[in-house]
């Protein structure tokens, strides 16, 4: 891989990483599929598993040695997708620092191909055991979840029109590079909630809102135990699930808690609720 040393972070060639906001890297670099931001070695890894496209790399010359391996495995994840050799633009160390959340990253970030859009029909089909996400706005949330989603055995992860971007580069890095591995699709506008829950009905699962509603049952009822497809439904932060998710669901479910605690965050109680239905 050709390694292109730079001494200056405001070189325009680094905008992808240093001054372009997730929007603009969603929607205005390439309107079609747009790009996303891989924050350190890991991440990259996973994404590169998952046939991610890398398009260049920003590195910090202290762990440009270290990194060679992945680098030359990402020249071949690209040549096998039929794309450009991606560039690895280094940086001094001491400039490398400036970047903001440099201690987080390690200066290692990697500017990728933005998977295509899946369908929820698509993520879902042959699948057992889903999560449903409605309005979830905190990227660390999401990417936790799917974190909890792809270790406890979710298949696929289905998201309200107004969730945040699993790919957002912080959820992307929260969740261990798991948003690349989990089948995940966004619902459209005029088919949430009724039509999609219907969708996920018609192909056997049955949707089991997490929510506390006065005919909520609890997490271990024996009466949860038959159904063979499970649709796990999460709201979200603040307000929980709207009244139109909660009214499309089957059956709302709680986990028993104590010492007067009502709830629990979402990536907590995702994690729960994952180990009781779906391991």
């Amino acid at each position: 891989m050709q390694a292109v040393r730079l001494d200056d972070i405001s070189d325009p060639r680094l905008d992808v990483f240093a001054r372009l906001t997730e929007h603009q890297l969603r929607c205005d670099l390439d309107p079609a599929r747009g790009i996303l931001i891989a924050e350190s070695p890991l991440v990259v890894c996973v994404a590169l598993d998952a046939g991610v496209v890398p398009l260049s790399f920003l590195v910090d010359e202290r762990h440009l040695g270290s990194c060679a391996e992945l680098l030359e495995r990402a020249a071949q994840v690209a040549a096998e997708a039929g794309a450009d050799k991606p560039e690895a633009f280094v940086l001094p160390h001491d400039v490398a620092e400036c970047l903001t959340g440099y201690k987080v990253t390690r200066g290692f970030l990697c500017a990728m191909r933005r998977p295509a859009a899946r369908g929820v029909a698509e993520v879902v089909a042959g699948a057992r055991h889903v999560a449903v996400l409605e309005d979830l706005v905190d990227v660390s949330n999401v990417g936790a979840l799917f974190r909890s989603a792809a270790a406890l055995g979710a298949d696929a992860v289905v998201l309200s029109p107004r969730c945040a971007d699993p790919f957002c580069r912080r959820a992307a890095r929260v969740s261990m590079g798991t948003v690349f591995q989990v089948p995940w699709a966004r619902a459209e506008a005029p088919s949430w909630p009724g039509a999609t829950f219907d969708l996920l009905r018609e192909k056997g699962f049955s949707v089991l809102a997490m929510a506390l509603a006065e005919d909520a049952v609890a997490i271990d009822d024996p009466s949860l135990s038959h159904a063979d497809k499970r649709a796990l439904l999460f709201g979200s932060e603040g307000y929980g699930l709207t009244r139109a998710a909660l009214d499309a669901a089957d059956r709302s479910v709680i986990i028993p808690m104590s010492n007067g605690v009502d709830s629990l965050n979402v990536a907590a109680s995702s994690a729960v609720a994952f180990w009781q239905f779906f391991r």
